[in-house]
């Protein structure tokens, strides 16, 4: 198994649905040392909003979200939904738990 820690699109259940045809379970954890900016992707009928984490120069700085236990297949169709403004690298949140999670490309 696999860990992934989401802070954005990834937490819906719609998405879960669409992404992975299923829905994932998950508790709530934080990454600590990161911070949140503002993205903008271009989509299919033009530009859409989202965050992105970013490593932060103040070491309290954290992003709440939640840790889900996925499997690498999983993790694939994570990849493949992900745009490329987006890397996955792993990192370790909060709970000390190993987890992927979505960083700015």
């Amino acid at each position: 198994m696999e860990y992934i820690f989401s802070y954005g699109t990834l937490k819906s259940k719609e998405i879960q649905m669409r992404v992975f045809n299923k829905l994932l379970t998950g508790t709530h954890d934080q990454l600590l040392g990161y911070k949140l900016k503002d993205l903008q992707i271009e989509e299919e009928f033009g530009m859409a909003d989202y965050f992105v984490a970013t490593p932060s120069e103040n070491p309290t700085d954290s992003i709440k979200g939640m840790v889900f236990s996925i499997t690498s297949l999983d993790l694939a169709k994570a990849d493949q939904f992900e745009s490329n403004k987006y890397k996955r690298v792993q990192i370790t949140l909060k709970s000390g738990t190993v987890a992927w999670i979505y960083i700015e490309s």
